[in-house]
């Protein structure tokens, strides 16, 4: 088969699957399957037929079998079968058509089993001698992927939702598939691999013991595989974590031999660069394990915040091996000699100190608790250091070729003057650069520069977040206290929504050490001071510090947080001998809460500094209203959504905007639909800057674990299984929550009663209200602790339906699913023209077809005119228009009508 022919069928469409899981990585988060797709594309997709391509080429290396033991023919089709099987799996997953992942499933075991088959074939058929074992390891790990696949399907098709433990099935389900994956298919793969394959990309001679531990390892790891796999289905951690243990033991036992290689010649290239970070990566992925499985106690808690394991295992350990073997081995499969292969070298091994660093460095920013702004601007530098290897292997295959070519052209009879053989002056200012672009002191230091840089940008973008502050020098009257050379330190605990101690005791004069530590299990907080000291965010279980050269008055702190301040989170720093309050000590410090207004330090937008809202302004030409349609009903009986929290300013009324804290960024959530029985599993993704959960009325649960406060770049998996019909509120339950409720975060979920009758159109008016600080500002908290709502709005803006008007024909049945998200406004729900022959409130009709629950049968003429709610209240009203007309929808407590609660019903002929 010729070059082309043979890049084409073995590892293009392992070049492909990365193209795509990059360009993936582009929508994510805005897609709800990104990350399951960028893991299944690298692993399914890339890694796997890398592992079934260059295992057989390996396995005919080491066994010395001849090459045309297995027709061409027969591998392509069994390639074939294997990408088939990926499609399916790829589509029928985001889909939810379970019949297609099933079909993808048992397409790619099947080719991975005749792949097993036609190793165990070239085993026995060939002669003895070393290093049988890592044909071995390959026939093994073989075994596992059809095992990992089957939990695959178990956990695509919802069958572990059908029992009341759902939240633990999955989770377990989802141990088991990873593990069985990455650590049986892909681990077993590598390791086996990397024994001799390591020391020739080193160019040096493998280590005496490399073939006797490999033997030895490999009992120990598929030991340490099946316990951790076992585990979860047997409900003992302990078991898992000695599996853990083993694993790990096998895994440093085959790297031993590894790391004698690496002494003898460390890594050099990019290749080699590569593949070592990528083993750096796994033992790890490993202790985070092990560690996540001791400190949290259970299988559920580690599937719940799986993201950080999956990318160590995928990103740092998968992908960076994958990528640094591509780079050696594809100019060999050209071949052509020294110089051909240095050709390709030359173009693969570009900035290859550089990006290794960048890559490495960036993905171990972006695993520690950082601003989340940093986190982004980090990350994507990673992703960016990583996919650049993908063009830089399409330039080092065409410089391959183009050399191959050159150099048969020179061999051939009579070549003339035409010639194009690479002189040894060329060939050694080819080798001279790529010997340059191999370990690089220079690209090293840059690397780190360039990821400073990125953390510099993510920390400018949100510096608050940092604990980054100006404090302003003091003024000559404040100046006038002499420092007295002694230091007052207070360490002080920040832990439900309080500081413990609230106060501390400062002779004027005295520097001031305040040692932070948040304890909360939670939230994160801050300390600032008036004067500008800051203690930066700090998350749970982290600590900070603030110092204040010299006090010369007393000073109020707060946690700037949102809302937190109101809470109470509330310090004093309570000068001794200061002046009284009121005099210029006072006003200089920043105390006087004349100098300031009444809003105060630290909250955004006080009172009096927001926009004014115009109610009668219309909406621009354009603009879009909120769908207020609810939902088709699919026959889907498990329901899998993405929330994802993210900061997003919109105009909330016309003119004014706000920063909403949303789930999917809009200024309301999104409205759920299903029925009794149907399972929901919702996966929480934080993308805001602070901490955030969420909380699903129409669930029994027990808080503590599906409702917990997540941070900022973690997620979790909230599964429950509507019992009861009904319309029912979810929201942010972190604390303070009235703020996280005002700002956006809360929703419907429309569980429909039994036999409920079609209806020609069905809406969903969700009422809340809006408290504004300064334009583009957060939520206002000190207006929401004082329950001074500047709006009153149905799905999140205000007025929006009188110039988006909900539309009808007349004669046609109309139901309105009314919920009261507050946090504490009621409602009257009234449709002004309009009269309600259906009512239903919390989970029962007070009215149906005009009669009531009292009425005797065949009563019909019963009627109502608003459906009242309190927050977290909802129900629906059904009603027909019997002609055309604007028919206004109002809150019938009229002040909030006016203020934003209105919009109409256009009915038409």
């Amino acid at each position: 088969m010729s070059t082309r022919g043979t890049w084409f069928m073995r590892d293009r469409p392992v070049v492909i699957w990365l193209i795509a899981a990059f360009l993936v990585s582009l929508v994510h988060p805005f897609f709800a399957y990104s990350r399951w797709l960028m893991v299944h594309l690298v692993v399914l997709g890339a890694v796997t037929h890398a592992a079934m391509v260059w295992s057989v080429h390996f396995t005919e290396a080491l066994l010395k079998t001849r090459a045309g033991f297995e027709e061409r023919r027969l591998q392509t089709i069994r390639l074939s079968v294997f990408q088939s099987g990926v499609l399916f799996v790829l589509v029928g997953v985001p889909t939810r058509v379970t019949v297609l992942t099933m079909i993808g499933a048992t397409l790619i075991s099947g080719a991975v089993l005749w792949h097993a088959v036609m190793l165990v074939r070239r085993l026995r058929a060939a002669l003895p001698g070393r290093f049988r074992i890592t044909v071995r390891y390959y026939v093994v790990a073989a075994l596992f992927l059809p095992v990992g696949a089957t939990f695959g399907v178990l956990l695509a098709s919802g069958h572990d939702h059908s029992a009341a433990a759902a939240d633990s099935t999955h989770a377990h389900l989802l141990v088991a598939h990873t593990m069985v994956n990455l650590l049986g298919w892909i681990g077993l793969t590598i390791l086996g691999t990397l024994v001799t394959l390591w020391p020739t990309m080193l160019r040096t001679r493998m280590a005496d013991t490399a073939e006797a531990a490999s033997r030895r390892a490999l009992p120990v790891l598929v030991a340490g595989i099946s316990l951790v796999v076992t585990s979860p289905f047997i409900d003992q951690p302990v078991v898992g974590a000695i599996g853990i243990g083993l694993y790990l033991a096998g895994t440093l036992w085959v790297y031993r031999p590894i790391l004698t290689a690496a002494r003898r010649r460390p890594p050099y290239a990019f290749p080699t660069l590569s593949v070592g970070a990528g083993l750096l990566w796994l033992p790890v992925g490993l202790l985070l394990m092990a560690w996540s499985l001791g400190a949290r106690g259970s299988w559920e808690a580690i599937a719940d915040n799986y993201g950080a394991l999956t990318t160590i295992f995928v990103v740092g350990f998968a992908l960076q091996v994958l990528l640094g073997a591509l780079s050696y081995l594809l100019p060999v499969v050209v071949g052509g000699g020294p110089s051909v292969v240095r050709a390709g070298m030359v173009e693969l091994e570009r900035w290859g100190t550089a990006r290794v660093t960048v890559a490495n460095l960036g993905l171990a920013l972006c695993l520690l608790p950082v601003p989340s702004l940093v986190r982004v601007v980090v990350s994507v530098l990673t992703l960016a250091a990583l996919a650049t290897s993908i063009p830089l292997i399409f330039r080092g295959i065409r410089a391959s070729v183009a050399a191959k070519r050159a150099k048969e052209a020179a061999a051939e009879p009579g070549a003339g003057p035409g010639d194009t053989r690479l002189s040894k002056d060329q060939v050694a200012a080819r080798t001279a650069q790529s010997q340059a672009q191999s370990w690089s002191r220079p690209q090293l230091i840059a690397g780190v520069a360039i990821i400073a840089v990125g953390a510099t940008l993510g920390v400018g973008l949100d510096p608050t977040a940092a604990g980054l502050t100006v404090a302003s020098g003091p003024t000559p009257a404040a100046a006038a206290v002499a420092p007295t050379g002694d230091t007052t330190t207070v360490k002080v605990t920040m832990k439900d929504m309080r500081f413990t101690p609230d106060s501390v005791d400062v002779p004027v004069g005295n520097r001031l050490v305040i040692e932070v530590a948040n304890t909360d299990a939670g939230d994160v907080h801050d300390l600032v001071l008036a004067t500008g000291e800051r203690s930066g965010r700090i998350n749970p279980g982290g600590t900070g510090r603030l110092e204040v050269d010299v006090v010369r008055s007393s000073i109020d702190g707060w946690c700037s947080v949102v809302g937190h301040r109101q809470m109470g989170m509330l310090f004093t720093v309570n000068a001794i001998g200061a002046e009284p309050s009121g005099t210029s000590a006072d006003a200089a410090s920043g105390n006087d809460p004349a100098a300031h207004g009444s809003a105060g330090h630290g909250t955004p937008g006080g009172p009096g500094a927001s926009p004014a809202i115009d109610f009668m302004a219309k909406w621009k030409a354009g603009s879009a209203a909120y769908d207020p349609v609810l939902p088709p009903l699919t026959d889907e009986k498990v329901r899998r959504i993405t929330l994802t929290v993210r900061e997003v300013e919109l105009e909330v009324a016309p003119g004014v905007t706000q920063t909403r804290w949303t789930y999917n960024g809009s200024s309301i959530a999104p409205t759920l639909h299903g029925r009794v029985g149907d399972t929901f599993e919702v996966t929480l993704v934080n993308q805001g800057s602070m901490g955030h959960s969420i909380d699903f009325h129409a669930s029994e649960l027990a808080p503590e674990g599906p409702m917990r406060t997540i941070q900022p770049g973690e997620s979790l998996v909230y599964r429950f299984t509507a019992k009861r019909s009904g319309i029912w509120m979810y929201h942010c339950s972190t604390m303070p929550m009235t703020s996280h409720i005002a700002a956006g975060m809360a929703g419907a979920v429309v569980i429909e009663p039994e036999g409920l009758p079609a209806v020609d159109r069905s809406y969903v008016l969700a009422q809340s209200e809006i408290y504004l600080g300064a334009q583009g500002g957060p939520v206002n908290a000190d207006k929401v602790m004082a329950e001074q709502p500047d709006a009153v709005v149905f799905n999140g803006h205000a007025n929006q339906y009188v110039d988006h008007p909900l539309e009808a024909r007349v004669g046609e049945r109309v139901r309105i699913w009314v919920l009261d998200i507050g946090p504490n406004r009621p409602t009257s729900f009234h449709v002004v023209g309009g009269q309600f022959d259906t009512v239903y409130k919390e989970g029962t009709y007070l009215l149906k077809n005009g009669r009531g629950a009292l009425d005797p049968p065949g009563a019909t003429t019963g009627g109502a005119q608003a459906l009242d709610l309190a927050s977290a209240q909802g129900g629906f009203v059904e009603l027909s228009f019997p002609e055309p007309g604007r028919y206004p929808v109002v809150s019938h407590i009229m002040v909030d009508a006016e203020r934003g609660a209105r919009g109409f019903i256009e009915v038409r002929d």
